[in-house]
């Protein structure tokens, strides 16, 4: 199996509680990726990976934490980042994926509103509330400074 990716058969010791997917203990994870215990670690100390804790405070990684883990290993082992250029990819791909939800909720808003405005005749009420006005010239043309007539002078006498 290549390094940093995980096995398509669902490794042994992974536990699974109905309805809430299937979770895996850090040893299967370590082997199943090929990395050391304390790399898992330490990539939660870092804030890297979050895996939830049982009550006996065995770490459990879930299918999300999983595909997190690959994005970190992809990012150590074939691009060469380190772990603080790992944070701030991390955070910025949570940040587009927070935009894009955004992005997304104003599209649907808008298609909303056109529809809701194409099922109130708007079209018709914008072409009747415009107001046609004739062609006007963009730019009108320079007096030229011969034709400027310069004002009187001013006449009586000061004194």
């Amino acid at each position: 199996m290549p390094r940093g990716r995980r096995a398509t058969t669902g490794p042994a010791g992974a536990n699974s509680e109905p309805g809430a997917g299937r979770f895996y203990m850090i040893s299967v994870v370590s082997k199943a990726y090929g990395i050391h215990p304390q790399t898992l670690r330490l990539y939660e100390r870092e804030g890297l990976l979050k895996p939830s804790r049982t009550d006996g405070n065995t770490r459990l990684y879930s299918e999300e934490d999983l595909r997190q883990l690959e994005v970190i290993l992809n990012l150590t082992r074939d691009l060469g980042v380190n772990l603080a250029g790992v944070e701030i990819v991390l955070n910025m791909r949570r940040k587009m994926e927070q935009m894009q939800e955004e992005v997304s909720e104003f599209v649907a808003w808008v298609r909303q509103e056109l529809a809701r405005a194409a099922q109130e005749g708007w079209q018709e009420r914008l072409q009747e509330a415009l107001v046609r006005l004739p062609p006007t010239p963009l730019a009108r043309a320079a007096t030229p400074a011969a034709a400027v007539v310069p004002p009187p002078p001013a006449t009586g006498s000061a004194g």
